[in-house]
C-alpha cells in the first residue's frame, strides 16, 4: 500500500492488497470501509484469483463501510457515499452513492468558512 502525505484512514478500514492499493494527497476512508484489489474469474470453475491496482487520487473521500473493487480509481476530488459499492472509476469531483454507485452530482468546493 502507498499512502502520500495528509492521508486519513478511520478505524476498521480494511485492505485486501494482492495489487497495489495507492492512496494519494489529502484522502480520506472512512470507518469500516473496504479496498479490495483481488476477485476471482468466475468463467472458470477452478475460479483463479485475479486482481488489479486501486487508485484513490487527492482530496477525494470513501465513506463509511463503503467498497472499492479490483481495478478502480477514484479520481480527484470524487465521493463515494456511505456503503456504497464502487466497481467502475468515479470521475473527478462526482458524488456517488448506491450500489452499484450511480452519479448524484458534481461535488462544490467553497473556500469560505462563513
Amino acid at each position: 500500500m502507498n499512502l502520500s502525505e495528509y492521508v486519513c484512514l478511520a478505524e476498521g478500514v480494511d485492505f485486501y492488497c494482492v495489487s497495489p492499493i495507492r492512496l494519494e494527497a489529502h484522502v480520506t476512508v472512512s470507518q469500516r470501509a473496504f479496498l479490495c484489489s483481488a476477485s476471482h474469474d468466475i468463467s472458470l470453475l477452478s475460479r483463479p484469483l485475479i486482481h488489479s491496482p486501486i487508485v484513490i487520487q487527492k482530496h477525494a473521500w470513501v465513506c463509511a463501510e463503503a467498497f472499492v473493487g479490483a481495478g478502480v480509481t477514484i479520481a480527484e476530488g470524487a465521493v463515494l457515499g456511505a456503503r456504497s459499492v464502487a466497481m467502475k472509476d468515479i470521475e473527478p469531483w462526482a458524488v456517488v452513492t448506491g450500489i452499484p454507485a450511480k452519479f448524484v452530482k458534481t461535488r462544490v468546493i467553497s473556500d469560505s468558512l462563513a
